[in-house]
Formats: C-alpha cells, structure tokens, sequence
C-alpha cells in the first residue's frame, strides 16, 4: 500500500528553503518518492497553523520512513529547519 508523507510549513528564510528544495527531491528517487502537490493552504473548514502544504507519495510506509532517516536527508535537515517552521506526518 502507497504511504504519503504530509508537510506542513510556514517559510522563515526564503533562500534557505530554496535551497533545501533544490536539494530535497533529489533525496526521493532511491526510494520511489514523488511530489503529488505542494502549495498554499486554502482552507475548507477550520483554521491552519502553516501557510503551505506538501504531499509526497512513496511505494510503501517503509520506503518512507527510509527516505527520512537516510544520509542523504538528515544532511539537509539543518538547512530545512533554517528555511521554515514544519511539520512531517507519515500516513499509510
């Protein structure tokens, strides 16, 4: 069964969460991983926190939760936490 992942975020520093963009979809492709959507929130019903939102579809749950914890990503994490406020829910 295909696993999403859910970001939330509200940009800090826009040069920094360029960055990690340019470095972050990179990091999906060994593990099946690709962008469904992204963008702002519109809210249908009730409030929202964060101004954007991401969905990431992987093949399954473990691919996901690999993508996360590989080298690849937990390198680039310093620089997402400096680009924005999130985030990361796992669902599937």
């Amino acid at each position: 069964m295909a696993a999403l992942v859910i970001v939330d975020l509200t940009p800090t520093d826009k040069e920094k969460l360029g960055l990690y963009g340019s470095l972050s979809g990179g990091t999906l492709v060994p593990f099946g991983g690709e962008f469904l959507a992204k963008g702002p929130i519109e809210s249908l019903h009730g409030g929202s926190e964060f101004q954007t939102k991401v969905v990431i579809q992987f093949p399954d749950r473990e691919s996901a939760i690999n993508w996360y914890n590989s080298d690849a990503y937990q390198e680039i994490i310093p620089v997402r936490n400096e680009g924005m406020d999130s985030q990361f829910h796992l669902i599937g």
